[in-house]
This record gives C-alpha cells, structure tokens and sequence, in this order.
C-alpha cells in the first residue's frame, strides 16, 4: 500500500493468504483478520513506536513519583491513588498540550528523556521474575 502495489481494498485477501501461509489458518472475518487491529482500520501503519516511546516516558516518570513520593508502593497497595493521581495532575495533567512531550519530561523529572530508566525498570523486573541475580 505504502509503496502503491496494493489497494487497500485488497487487504483482506492478501491478509488471509499470508496467514494461510505463515500460521496454517485463515480468519472466518476480517475483524480477526486485517483488522484485528485497531491501527489498521484507521492508517495508523509506522504507529508502533509510539508505543516504546510511552515506555520511555513512563520509566523515568515512574522513577520521579518514586523519589518524590517515597511510599508509592505502599499507597498502591492500600488502594490509595490519590497521592499519584495529584502528583500527575500538578506536574503532568495541567499543562496538556502547553509543552512539548520533550518540554514537559524536562519539566516534570528535571532531564530530558533518557533510556537509562527503562533499562534499570526491565532488569529489575526481569531479573525478578527471572531469578537472574
């Protein structure tokens, strides 16, 4: 599609073959098919980075709550999200669309956007479950 071969209106088919081929099953309907997936329906091809991107974020700002609120876990468990739903809204919610997504990680954590969170979050969550201490 993207490069012009394909019309969208061939998709279903083409869909159906590839699994055919791939998976040894066809869809009975194309919501189990092509558009099993939501993005598809709407164009949204390339759309999948978005997605590690709010990994990013939400890793370094899971790591700001954490320092500035020392008993967030504890709040969790008692089912108190009050705390986290404030810290949200006084250095996220409020600013909407006033700030770049860059602009207000900076504003909110103090840096600029920086893997080093997400990779501390995966280690220690998979070395947990894992065991691979």
């Amino acid at each position: 599609m993207i490069a012009g071969e394909i019309e969208a209106k061939d998709l279903p088919g083409i869909w159906n073959a590839k699994m055919k081929d791939y998976l040894g099953i066809s869809p009975s309907t194309d919501s189990e098919g092509v558009l099993q997936d939501i993005h598809w329906s709407f164009g949204g091809l390339g759309y999948f980075p978005s997605y590690s991107l709010g990994n990013l974020y939400a890793a370094q700002i899971l790591n700001k709550i954490k320092k500035d609120l020392p008993d967030f876990y504890e709040s969790i468990e008692r089912g108190n999200f009050s705390v986290i739903q404030d810290w949200l809204r006084e250095n996220i919610h409020q600013y909407g669309m006033l700030y770049t997504p860059n602009e207000l990680i900076v504003k909110a954590t103090g840096e600029e956007l920086n893997a080093v969170y997400l990779v501390q979050y995966l280690e220690e969550k998979y070395s947990k479950v894992y065991k691979l201490y």
